[in-house]
């Protein structure tokens, strides 16, 4: 997913990354455990809390996206596919508990030849 598609005024914008996702900002929003004004107001939007929250989504969806085949598809994995390594909840689950660095070295693991 390039950046230059989702990221204005330096800040990464809901809309532009529903509407990439296939998805709306009320979606995004639910996905990473966010109020909708999280999402919708401005000084909201540039929050440090809601600009990580959507940076962790982003990276984890650009690890995955060349195994998926498109963004649309990484974001489907990302919201339901169960990960065995953590007993079976998923991407979206563990971002929402902040666990979004337990995610990327799972992903590093697997893209690396290793096990569940």
């Amino acid at each position: 997913m390039e950046l230059s598609k989702i990221v204005e005024d330096d800040v990464i914008s809901p809309t532009r990354l529903a509407a990439l996702l296939r998805t709306q900002k009320k979606e995004v929003a639910e996905t990473l455990g966010l109020s909708m004004d999280a999402v919708s107001r401005t000084h909201r939007i540039d929050s440090p809390k809601t600009q990580s929250r959507l940076r962790e989504m982003v990276e984890i969806l650009n690890k995955v996206e060349p195994l998926m085949g498109s963004s649309v598809t990484a974001y489907a994995w990302y919201r339901s596919e169960p990960l065995p390594s953590f007993g079976g909840i998923t991407a979206e689950q563990l971002v929402k508990e902040g666990r979004a660095n337990s995610v990327r070295r799972y992903l590093d693991r697997m893209m690396a030849g290793g096990y569940t």
